[in-house]
């Protein structure tokens, strides 16, 4: 079982920045059957670019898959940054097991 999350930034200054998060949620959905969306206490993200701080507001997305598509993640983030007009968007993966 894989556990995959998606961070997805959340601009204040954007009225559609919710829609376009409500879209991953079904389509999220739909593909995997369930999700865990973190939005009511999204994190602060940080990195340095050029030397100087920028930030985003994160939202997560978290689905569990029984195998990894690579290749259609891979996909989807390129379709994510295009959407949500990223340079990089973090999808990242690791083995789970459910209890």
């Amino acid at each position: 079982m894989q556990l995959i999350q998606i961070l997805l930034p959340l601009s204040t200054a954007d009225a559609d920045s919710r829609e376009r998060i409500n879209q991953v949620r079904q389509e999220l959905m739909i593909l995997f059957g369930g999700l865990t969306l973190y939005r009511n206490a999204p994190a602060d993200g940080f990195w340095e670019d050029g030397g100087t701080v920028e930030q985003d507001v994160i939202v997560v997305a978290e689905v569990m898959a029984d195998e990894l598509d690579r290749d259609w993640w891979s996909n989807y983030r390129a379709e994510l940054e295009q959407r949500f007009q990223q340079d990089e968007i973090v999808i990242r993966a690791m083995s789970a097991t459910r209890l």
